[in-house]
């Protein structure tokens, strides 16, 4: 999908030649029924393979360009397990493109992801997923980066165990019954309804470091979250925790230490730090039930 200025010509002929009359105006279509439409080219010609870790920002849309999740995830590509399966979206990109694709809404949610297809998009049968391929590590390289971070940060652990006690000691938290990792204290309670696997949930949230600073918050940019509660690549281990043990318009506030929020990397994004314990003040605001 990469063109270089040299090759323009040779690059046309070729698209002419593998892509099909596309239905849907603005985009070419692909073997196995995906379409695309590209936004960006990179600079740099490099494809992944089945293996490499990816670093890429994903948008999920309906065909009405209705958006129910985005977010920066990283990812191991894994080879297609079946014709016009994501994973395939993935390896047309070089580093640096952004494309769009419309897939098989069906494959992704049962084939893929494990679930029923949401009440939202089940009647049309296609989604749109927006990728932007940020980075490209081989295994490898990924191997030797980790090694070389775990021996930088091996004591980082004990420090955040530190200042963990340290913050919940001045407040009021309770301990979680089911896992006494996880404190938090209910603000609003909700009704009776909880949730299960593939349910669709919408939330509001607002993330904060032990010392008050925000990090990110759905409130601040005024758009709630709708995800499918259950599915990869959706929210953080804490997060996913928190709702199972919440109720539909409750709203309480969350500590994670770093083994249920971003781990002893942080965040890809680099905006949370490796080992850093955070607060996590969540409501529950709908469940609709698969």
């Amino acid at each position: 999908m990469k063109i270089k200025t040299t090759y323009i010509f040779f690059i046309f002929i070729v698209l002419i030649a593998c892509t099909k009359q596309s239905k849907y105006k603005g985009y070419k279509q692909l073997e196995n029924n995906v379409y695309y439409k590209l936004f960006k080219t990179g600079e740099i010609e490099k494809y992944p393979n089945p293996g490499d870790y990816l670093t890429v920002d994903l948008i999920y849309k309906t065909m009405t360009d209705s958006l129910f999740f985005k977010g920066r995830r990283k990812i191991q590509l894994a080879a297609s397990e079946f014709p016009g399966a994501i994973d395939e979206c993935f390896t047309k990109l070089s580093l640096g493109d952004s494309a769009e694709f419309i897939i098989n809404a069906d494959l992704f949610f049962n084939k893929t992801i494990g679930v029923d297809v949401p009440e939202f998009i089940k009647n049309n049968h296609k989604m749109k997923v927006d990728i932007q391929l940020l980075q490209i590590k081989s295994q490898k390289e990924f191997k030797q980066e980790k090694k070389e971070f775990l021996s930088w940060i091996k004591d980082f652990g004990e420090y955040e165990q530190v200042v963990l006690k340290h913050y919940i000691d001045k407040e009021q938290m309770n301990i979680s019954p089911e896992n006494p990792q996880i404190f938090y204290r209910i603000i609003e309670k909700g009704n009776n309804k909880t949730v299960e696997i593939g349910d669709t949930v919408v939330i509001n949230y607002e993330g904060r470091f032990l010392n008050g600073d925000y990090f990110d918050s759905t409130i601040r940019r005024k758009q709630a979250f709708e995800f499918v509660y259950g599915t990869q690549w959706q929210v953080i281990k804490g997060i996913e925790y928190a709702l199972k043990q919440m109720h539909e318009g409750e709203k309480s506030i969350f500590i994670f230490p770093s083994s249920y929020a971003f781990g002893y990397k942080g965040s890809s994004s680099g905006i949370i730090p490796p080992f850093t314990s955070v607060v996590f003040e969540i409501k529950l605001e709908q469940i609709r039930k698969k």
